[in-house]
């Protein structure tokens, strides 16, 4: 079963707690999404680590009940 735009929204903020969040349904199919996280403490980190910390949040759901997530991250300007 795919996880719901909120339910993604959700666990990011729990992991990162200072993200904004922003959450697209990229194929109106519930399954397809691209995030965009903006995170005071991805300061100085590489954008790998970046995007490990977002996988670490979603708690093993990448692959399973999350199919596919575009991700961009970024420090708030």
């Amino acid at each position: 079963m795919p996880m719901a735009a909120t339910e993604i929204e959700t666990l990011i903020r729990a992991g990162i707690p200072d993200a904004r969040v922003e959450i697209t349904d990229l194929a109106g199919d519930g399954d397809h999404y691209a995030a965009r996280v903006v995170s005071e403490s991805f300061r100085g980190m590489p954008r790998p680590a970046q995007h490990r910390a977002v996988y670490a949040a979603l708690q093993g759901n990448m692959g399973g009940a999350l199919h596919a997530l575009q991700l961009t991250t970024a420090t708030p300007d």
